[in-house]
């Protein structure tokens, strides 16, 4: 039977690479608490270190000064992500959630396409200097061939 949880969490931290593992763990210990794929569980953790690392890279531009709010929630089957810094902001959001494109030319462009591909629903909110807030949400329905062990 479907494990039906409520649940939510909050967490602050710097804006250092190593804090996306950080929030991966974190976002995958709170899921873990329903019945969910490994497949599921998979496509979370990389959405979450692709928001993390857009907001460390592009939005701090690397400087490990800044703070990364992550809050995370389960109501029921869905599962609320929101990502939120405050920093340079993105100027022309659609461009940035273009396939292939990147403000550092060492990064690959595909972020938001990892985040679309793997979240039923993508809303990014930014403004020029004040920052930006991604919210992914999904859907978590348990296929109980393939449930994740705790």
């Amino acid at each position: 039977m479907d494990k039906i949880v409520n649940n939510k969490i909050k967490l602050e931290f710097m804006s250092i690479g190593e804090n996306v593992a950080l929030a991966r763990i974190t976002v995958a210990a709170l899921v873990s608490q329903l019945e969910i794929t490994l497949n599921d569980l998979e496509e979370i953790k990389v959405a979450v270190s692709e928001a993390v690392s857009n907001a460390i890279i592009h939005g701090y531009q690397n400087k490990p000064d800044g703070i990364v709010t992550l809050s995370a929630s389960l109501k029921g089957h869905t599962l609320i992500l929101e990502i939120e810094d405050h920093g340079v902001g993105i100027a022309d959001i659609q461009k940035a959630m273009e396939p292939a494109f990147s403000t550092d030319p060492e990064r690959t462009g595909l972020g938001f396409v990892f985040m679309q591909s793997f979240m039923d629903e993508v809303k990014v909110f930014s403004q020029v200097g004040s920052g930006t807030k991604v919210i992914l949400t999904k859907q978590i329905s348990a296929d109980l061939k393939n449930i994740a062990v705790s």
